[in-house]
Parts: structure tokens; sequence; C-alpha cells
């Protein structure tokens, strides 16, 4: 056989210039597909597991969040996370095609089918009137990786309504003014909006182009923030795709024209201040708890009025419960007085019972009736607007103070400045001599 060099040899083998960019494509492919290999697994056909971008529908807003989920058949964990806390399902399935979490303590059920690499479906609120948001989530693409360095915003500021109340359920404290925190890591930004009766929870995200935009949702608490910052500082805020706001760093808010937020500390009164404060509720096995009773006397008592539908209340309770460990040796009580959703007992019971268990609860918590009758189950009270709101009544049983609201670990360090202030109110109570009481 004639031996000899193959006339087309030149055009099959590349020149020996082009050898190492043919080994640099191998080497980025292999890489690329090192990579994406763990999600192209938890992506195949029919597998829900791993994170999904996804978002509710409030009011025509599409709020973003993050969430993970684990499993298959009928062991199904769904998580939201608020920061870094993970909030996961107590119970969850995902069978031919249809994925059900259930989410006991916030008594809420999401429902969603998988068409595609996309889950579309709704999230719950299984109460009386209770809310339904549309929900939709696609494969995780790290979305944080988008946003973009943009201008130094990180500090306290604080904002007012401008224009009119374009939310459906109109809501006098709207109008009032809100503290807002911000925090930056690099491109991630961070932060809280503050209201008088509690925060938004944790707000993620970062500068797209010239909006900032910051979400929340952690199976409660939606929120869109959609900020621009103007020539003169300020920020020019649209709130859940509805209201406008103007912020402005607290600082310079006054000479912006921004009125100082109430104090959650003034905001609630008494009718009169020289009477002891009274109350006389069951809890759910129908022991009836009064400040009449003997376990009270010449003791302070903190009464936590709230409700397992309440989010900024489910944020006080792990604080209060500490609150009660350190100090009740030394003669402080807690009482819940709890307004529930449906008002009901046979409904709302089995919520009272879950929010114990979870959170541990080593006070009593009482069944106070519903969400609206705070007025009327609790007539000493004046103007009361905010849950929670906590009543610190002194060893004569009279209010020595009242707060509205309560500022969560998402706010930073107005989080940690109210638990001090309580913290040094309560140990000035227990240190108050004991005095006759008037009841």
């Amino acid at each position: 056989m004639r031996t000899g060099t193959c006339p087309y040899a030149s055009s099959i083998r590349p020149p020996v210039s082009e050898m190492p960019a043919m080994r640099m494509i191998r080497l980025l492919t292999y890489l690329l597909f090192a990579v994406l290999l763990p999600n192209l697994l938890s992506a195949a056909p029919g597998s829900i597991d791993g994170r999904w971008d996804a978002t509710v529908n409030v009011g025509g807003a599409e709020v973003p969040f993050r969430f993970e989920i684990h499993g298959d058949g009928n062991s199904v964990v769904g998580s939201f996370f608020e920061g870094d806390k993970r909030i996961s399902s107590t119970s969850g399935s995902f069978a031919q095609g249809l994925l059900r979490l259930d989410y006991e303590f916030l008594n809420a059920t999401l429902t969603a089918k998988l068409e595609g690499a996309a889950l579309s479906g709704f999230y719950r609120y299984n109460r009386k009137k209770g809310r339904e948001y549309a929900f939709h989530a696609v494969r995780s693409t790290q979305g944080e990786a988008n946003f973009t360095l943009g201008p130094k915003i990180a500090g306290d500021w604080e904002m007012k309504l401008v224009g009119e109340d374009h939310s459906a359920a109109k809501d006098s404290r709207v109008s009032l003014s809100w503290k807002l925190f911000l925090r930056e890591s690099g491109p991630a930004v961070s932060g809280s909006i503050l209201r008088v009766d509690g925060d938004t929870g944790t707000l993620t995200g970062g500068w797209k182009g010239d909006t900032l935009v910051l979400s929340h949702f952690a199976g409660e608490r939606p929120v869109l923030v959609e900020a621009k910052l103007q020539a003169d500082g300020t920020l020019d805020i649209l709130y859940n795709n509805l209201n406008r706001y103007l912020a402005a760093r607290t600082s310079e808010a006054r000479a912006k024209g921004i009125a100082a937020p109430p104090d959650p500390a003034n905001y609630t009164s008494v009718a009169n201040a020289t009477e002891p404060f009274r109350f006389k509720f069951p809890d759910v096995n129908g022991r009836v708890y009064s400040s009449d009773d003997a376990e009270f006397k010449n003791k302070v008592v903190v009464l936590a009025i709230g409700g397992t539908w309440c989010p900024n209340c489910r944020d006080e309770v792990p604080f209060l419960a500490e609150l009660y460990r350190r100090y009740h040796e030394k003669g402080l009580e807690i009482v819940g007085l709890n307004f529930e959703a449906a008002g009901d007992l046979a409904e709302d019971k089995p919520r009272i019972e879950s929010f114990v268990k979870e959170f541990s609860i080593p006070y009593p918590i009482l069944y106070a009736g519903a969400i609206p009758d705070v007025k009327e189950k609790l007539p000493q009270i004046a103007n009361f607007g905010a849950y929670p709101t906590t009543i610190y009544l002194g060893r004569d049983g009279r209010v020595a103070s009242i707060h509205a609201g309560f500022a969560s670990a998402a706010t930073g360090e107005a989080h940690h400045s109210l638990q001090d202030e309580v913290k040094e109110l309560v140990e000035r109570l227990l240190d108050e001599k004991s005095k006759q009481a008037l009841r």
C-alpha cells in the first residue's frame, strides 16, 4: 500500500497556533458544565428541588422574594427567608405536578402547579376574610448578581406620603411619617421601614439602573419599594405600586417638610392614669385570669396586646419570653391578650395553641376577642391603633408606660435600642418599693 501525506490533512488538523485556543475552549466548556450541572440535575423534568425566584402579586405589584424547595412526594418543605432566617412549611407534598405547602403557624397554604420550568398558583391565608396572592416562581438565576453599584444611600431616613392614599384599605397611619433604615454591602442593599405599628421585615435588593428595588415576603408582609435618588438628595419612592413617598435623611427631614414620626411610647395612653388598669379574660381552656388575681398583686405586669395573625406580634414574642425568664423571679408577670382574626374560640384555639408551642411561650396567653374588640374589651385605652401594643404596669397596677408596635431585628439599631429601653423600664419598675394596690 502506498503511503504518503493525505492531501486533506492540513485542512483537518488545526494549525499549531490554534491548539492553545482550542484547549482553552475545552477547559471553559468543562468548567461551565461543572458549574451548571447541579442546576441541570435539580431542574430535571418533574423535580422541584432547589432555589426559585418567586413573586406574589399584591394589588398589581409583583413582589419578588427568595424561595427554596426541598424533598418530593409526601415530604416536601418550602422555605421563605426573613433576612438569614429560614421560615419553613410545617407540611407539604408534591405529586402529579401539584405542590401544596402548609404553614400552620401562619395559618396559610401555598398551592401551585409545575408547568414546564415554572410554578404557578396561589398563597392563601386561611383565616376568615384572609387574603390570597397569585404566586409564580421560576428556577433561580442568582438574581442578586444583576444588581449594580449605585449611589451611597446607607443610613437613617424618614418618609412621608405624597398625594392621596391609593390603597384599597384606607388606614390613617399611612399619613403618618415613617422611618426608613438602609444598609449596603457591595451591590446588595437591605433595610426596613418602621411605622408606628411595627416594621416591614427585612427588605432586600439593590440598584437596577437608576432605580433602587427592595422587596420583602416571608409568608407575610409583602412589600415592594422602588426608589429613585433625586438631585436634592431625597428619594422618590413608589410603595407597592400604589402610593408615592418622599424620603430624606433623618438629619434633613424637617427641612424637607417631613414631620417627625410619632413616638411609639406616647402614641397610645389611658383615659385616667391614676386608676389601676383592669383586665379579665379566659385562656383557650377556659381558665379566667383577672387583674385582681393574687399572682398579679404587687407585681410588675406586662400586658401584650396582639394576635397570632400579626407579624410584628410574632417578632415581639421571643423578646417577651426572654424578658419573662430573666425577670420573673424578681416579680415580673407577662400576660398575652390575644385578639384573633376569627373571633370564634373553636376556630382560633388551634392557632393560639400552635403559637404558644412555636415560641415556647412561658406566660399565659388569654383569648380576649376579635381584632376590632380592643376598645370595647379594654375601655381604659385611649387612641389604640397598633398591633402589638404593650402596656407596662407598676406594682400598684397603674400604667407606667405604653408602647405601640415593635421594631424587629430588621430595623437594626432601633431594635437594640428598644430592647434596652424596655429592660431599663422593667428594672426600674421592679426596683420601686411596694405600694398598696389600688384595686
